[in-house]
């Protein structure tokens, strides 16, 4: 195979793969219990963009380390500015017909979260394909080592994204369809490599920024004000322990790896 198929096909995998392998551990288990598991999207969603995503963004070539803050920051307002548009939308659609959209308005809320986690997984996938073309064009058994790299480090943050998309009403099905589509993004991403590697290196930092304000800005803003609606202590330490279980996932898939 020339080396523009064999990045086609192994950015393809890659894409899939960690989706399938994370799908099959949420839809048979997570699904069942995907409340009590939110704590648990928190610690991986956490660690995967202040563990991983951050620091490899700050670490490359060239980079400004104020200009990252910059897009770190236009990420997070960014962000919030969109669910505040989404939240504007839904509050004049529904103004003064008489009915009570209680339940039907905390779906809506939770489906945006789902939403925002899909564009920081497509991003963070584009990334990725970029990652694995460079290797490529590189060495070919360096390739091989950064698909297989990359698809480890991917698992926790596809359970994590999986337990989003379920906690905020879509169904197995849709999240697998979803997330398999922002997989594909890692194709995209590895053919722009090929073509104009140097411009999408340039780039990588401040996209990896950016998804990784996603992953933020969910944890923070729409999982854990869900985990404070239950004060009870014993129900605080269960969460504390479950997000102590999704940062150590990551931490350890990140070491083996």
């Amino acid at each position: 195979m020339t080396v523009l198929q064999t990045i086609l096909l192994v950015t393809a995998l890659a894409g899939t793969a960690s989706v399938m392998v994370a799908a099959s551990f949420s839809m048979a288990f997570l699904s069942k219990m995907v409340h009590n598991m939110v704590s648990v999207s928190v610690g991986i969603l956490l660690a995967t963009a202040l563990l991983h995503s951050l620091p490899e963004a700050f670490m490359m070539e060239g980079v400004n380390p104020q200009l990252l803050f910059a897009t770190l920051l236009a990420g997070l307002l960014g962000f919030f500015f969109l669910e505040k548009i989404s939240l504007l939308r839904h509050s004049h659609h529904h103004e003064g017909d008489g009915h009570d959209h209680h339940h039907g308005h905390d779906a809506e809320v939770a489906g945006r979260s789902g939403w925002m986690i899909l564009v920081g997984d497509g991003i963070h996938n584009f990334v990725d394909g970029v990652l694995i073309a460079a290797a490529f064009m590189a060495d070919y058994q360096v390739g091989i080592f950064t698909a297989i790299a990359i698809i480890a480090h991917e698992i926790p943050q596809e359970i994590g994204d999986f337990i989003v998309l379920l906690n905020a009403g879509f169904s197995r099905t849709r999240a697998l369809l979803y997330n398999l589509i922002c997989g594909l993004a890692a194709v995209v991403g590895g053919v722009l490599a090929y073509f104009f590697l140097e411009k999408a290196h340039a780039a990588m930092p401040y996209l990896l920024v950016i998804a990784s304000s996603s992953f933020i800005y969910i944890a923070v803003s729409d999982l854990i004000p869900q985990m404070h609606r239950r004060p009870h202590w014993l129900e605080s330490l269960r969460q504390t322990v479950l997000i102590a279980c999704g940062v150590g996932l990551v931490i350890l898939l990140s070491v083996l790896h």
